[in-house]
């Protein structure tokens, strides 16, 4: 265990975001989106077992397989969320570190709109992207800014508890899975009694969860929340996979009448060694709601392209402006767009419209 903290104390304050620990390798971390092995012996089977030891709370539910997602807090070293699994028989771990403190929009370089969207009084807000996108850090920094803000009751329900919020202007109460309540369903059934204005569920994982966001939205709530989804399009089409097909049209009717917006996100490394959010941002307009309602999904991406006067973008958009802005290059933009011949044309001034054809240039 000694090696291990030796390890978090030389790798954490230098900018690293994950650590990964597995036998027969060298511990490895993760520093601006690129992996790197520490100098130094490799990870024994005992080591493995004494750093499980030390870091498994004491509440953890030991099944016949040693695997889950957990907190772990060092009073010097910080807090990570941890996922413990087992490959080929063998226990790994990986740890993400949360900082302390939970930073703001500003400082996260995240799109001004993002206020005026978690600022609404209902529906529900999806943040979506792939694991080690942001997406926590960025459902933080968006509640902060209503505690911080306004007086409101906010409830979370988390797997583990990652950010530790302070009350502010508003009263918040975190609730973690095998903790503090048995499952997401039943941590939203007994939120719904606790006179919440806003609940954040850390993870939307099946129909039931979904049914029970958009029932507490239906009544007059704001709920946050994220999916593992690369785009808009995706993430309402992941949705979609929670239920069979008989009951997709409802569920569809459903969310375009609740959804608030649907923040994408991507963190894209820049040239001076550091990583920026791409935000693609699709906002619940009339136009929006009637291509979800009518399963239109292969339009949404044009709808996001065309409501800029909303509030609304897409990514590519979003890597031009950072391509704009001098923080990447023509490459690196084209490795993260979602059209990268679009892009392309878009870098030389020109829009090509839904359907094909130039809008201008």
């Amino acid at each position: 265990m000694d090696e291990f903290l030796k390890f978090i104390w030389e790798v954490i304050p230098g900018g690293a975001s994950d650590i990964h620990v597995k036998i027969d390798q060298p511990f490895i971390y993760r520093k601006s989106g690129s992996l790197h092995k520490f100098h130094g012996p490799l990870v024994t089977p005992e080591q493995m077992d004494s750093i499980i030891e030390a870091i498994l709370p004491k509440n953890f539910e030991r099944g016949p397989i040693l695997a889950g997602d957990f907190a772990w807090m060092h009073p010097d070293m910080g807090r990570y969320r941890v996922n413990l699994f087992l490959s080929n028989g063998k226990p790994t771990l990986v740890m993400r570190h949360v900082l302390s403190q939970i930073p703001e929009f500003e400082e996260l370089h995240l799109p001004p709109v993002l206020k005026s969207i978690v600022e609404s009084r209902s529906g529900v807000i999806f943040v979506s992207g792939s694991t080690g996108s942001g997406k926590s850090t960025s459902l933080a920094a968006m509640l902060d800014h209503i505690n911080t803000n306004f007086m409101k009751r906010i409830i979370t329900i988390e797997d583990p508890i990652e950010y530790m919020f302070t009350d502010k202007q508003s009263v918040i109460s975190q609730k973690e899975m095998g903790l503090d309540i048995a499952s997401f369903h039943d941590g939203l059934k007994y939120a719904l009694r606790q006179d919440p204005d806003i609940i954040m569920i850390g993870e939307l994982r099946d129909a039931d969860s979904f049914k029970s966001a958009l029932k507490a939205a239906e009544t007059g709530h704001l709920v946050l929340t994220t999916l593992h989804a690369d785009t808009a399009a995706l993430a309402i089409s992941r949705i979609l996979e929670y239920f069979p097909t008989g009951e997709r049209d409802q569920r569809l009717s459903d969310l375009s009448k609740n959804l608030r917006a649907i923040i994408g996100q991507r963190l894209i490394p820049t040239i001076d060694g550091g990583v920026r959010p791409a935000n693609e941002i699709l906002i619940n307009t009339p136009p929006v709601r009637m291509l979800i309602g009518d399963n239109e999904l292969d339009k949404i991406t044009s709808a996001i392209d065309g409501g800029e006067n909303d509030g609304m973008q897409t990514f590519d958009t979003a890597l031009i402006n950072l391509k704009n802005e001098g923080l990447i290059d023509q490459a690196t933009a084209e490795t993260y767009a979602t059209n990268k011949e679009g892009l392309r044309m878009r870098a030389k001034g020109i829009k090509i419209k839904s359907g094909g054809g130039i809008l201008g240039g």
